[in-house]
């Protein structure tokens, strides 16, 4: 099993998760974040100043699926939130030794 994190943009996050859903993902955790990467951050203008602000906000998806996945959900998540400017965010792909339903102790790929 594969533990998928993305971070993307916030206003994607719909269009992400329609995505998703139709591919069969049946859940998955959204977790608001605020970070910086290449983006450095972005400039603003309140009453004719002008101001940086160096940490954004992002949203960060989280799902656990069978390997055999991995490259069409990263592919969907991709085509789903991808602007092509800079800050459109990243995937992070690791292992899972061991996932446990808590209601009925299901294990593994049974407990997705």
């Amino acid at each position: 099993m594969k533990k998928i994190e993305a971070i993307i943009r916030p206003f994607k996050l719909n269009e992400v998760k329609l995505a998703l859903v139709r591919e069969g993902i049946g859940g998955m955790t959204v977790v608001k974040v605020s970070g910086f990467g290449r983006q450095k951050g972005q400039t603003e203008r309140y009453k004719g100043s002008e101001y940086s602000i160096d940490i954004i906000d992002k949203i960060k998806i989280e799902i656990i699926i069978s390997d055999d996945k991995v490259d069409k959900i990263t592919e969907t998540i991709i085509k789903a939130s991808k602007t092509g400017e800079i800050g459109d965010g990243k995937i992070f792909i690791s292992s899972v030794e061991k996932v446990i339903r808590i209601r009925t102790n299901d294990l593994d790929s049974e407990a997705l």
